[in-house]
């Protein structure tokens, strides 16, 4: 692609999200998220690839229903009450309506099935910025809203964490173990948004960390399915050793950086007296946590079933930066010292 026009798509992306943030009225938000919706298509069919094009128009068909949605929940909202702010949103059908369409536009169960299909047809890089980037404005809006039906919440977590990991259990594409994955993770957020809005935030940050490691690494060799992770160790054996880790670190083990954000989150539900929430949160975390061990597994303790010469692919320089793996894995591997440090920045 051209690089003015990538800097072009890269600034609309930055502004949309930046409207959206910066955004009091309900237009003015709606605005910014579909600069989003329309910054991103580009950078999605920029292949030209059948499957490529199938997942621009599954994506765009989706945006803008949710964005269709949000629109006619805000003019609801601003029928029922007369007024169009975001933080004063009282009446619970608009709210309702609101919180589906926001949890469509980020792929929360029971409305995600279009998320693993897209993620399917993008190459790393574009997905990576679908699973990250895309994420912030929708995020915003949930926060500012802060729905008073709780009960929704709950039970899109709930959802979204067991799908999550029900889903993943038994794909073979990479990409779509990492939109499962996803999935997964984004309901832990959802669970505890109403409770601790900054440990939401906290929750998914720590998840763009480990998600940028994950997706630079199977960028980095070159994997787009479970067959092909074997051969990985012939091309990178030192961060072949370390992926393992950084999976199991999105599955939340400890003393891994993804362990931090699932035991406060457990603390805080069963604080607020909902133990068997938690408990269901922590069995699905078991779920996510077989198919990434089965990542592991394929990567590091089986190899691949060609002959010895075809085993050692040509040891060409790696054509992406290796600066920011590096500092992904790092930190996907070694906060969970720092949580004393992010409980109190919590409590600021």
């Amino acid at each position: 692609m051209n690089p003015y026009i990538l800097t072009a798509l890269l600034f609309g992306l930055g502004l949309g999200t930046t409207i959206t943030f910066a955004s009091s009225h309900w237009l003015l938000a709606w605005m910014g998220l579909e600069m989003n919706t329309l910054a991103i298509i580009p950078l999605m069919a920029q292949h030209h690839h059948p499957r490529a094009v199938e997942a621009t128009t599954k994506y765009f068909l989706t945006q803008a229903t949710a964005a269709a949605m949000l629109l006619f929940a805000s003019a609801t909202n601003a029928w029922l009450t007369g007024q169009w702010e975001i933080q004063q949103m009282t009446h619970p059908l608009p709210v309702t309506l609101i919180t589906l369409a926001l949890a469509l536009k980020i792929g929360l169960a029971p409305v995600h099935s279009w998320l693993p299909e897209v993620l399917q047809g993008l190459d790393f890089t574009t997905g990576l910025i679908l699973s990250t980037w895309q994420k912030l404005a929708p995020f915003a809006l949930l926060l500012q809203i802060q729905p008073a039906n709780s009960i929704i919440l709950v039970v899109l977590g709930l959802a979204s964490t067991l799908i999550g990991g029900w889903g993943g259990l038994n794909q073979t594409q990479l990409r779509k173990v990492l939109a499962y994955s996803s999935i997964a993770h984004l309901g832990w957020m959802i669970l505890v948004l109403q409770f601790s809005p900054s440990l939401t935030l906290l929750t998914l940050l720590t998840y763009f960390v480990m998600t940028l490691s994950a997706f630079l690494v199977f960028k980095l060799n070159k994997s787009t399915n479970l067959n092909m992770l074997a051969t990985s160790w012939a091309k990178a054996p030192a961060i072949t050793a370390l992926t393992p880790l950084i999976l199991l670190s999105l599955g939340g083990l400890p003393p891994l950086t993804g362990f931090m954000p699932k035991w406060l989150i457990l603390q805080e539900l069963t604080k607020q007296d909902l133990a068997p929430t938690a408990t269901i949160a922590a069995m699905s975390a078991l779920l996510s946590l077989f198919f990434y061990l089965r990542l592991s597994y394929a990567m590091t303790l089986t190899m691949s079933p060609n002959t010895l010469a075809g085993t050692a692919p040509w040891r060409l320089q790696p054509s992406q930066f290796v600066l920011p793996l590096a500092v992904g894995t790092t930190t996907t591997l070694l906060l969970l010292p720092l949580t004393p440090a992010a409980v109190a920045l919590l409590v600021l």
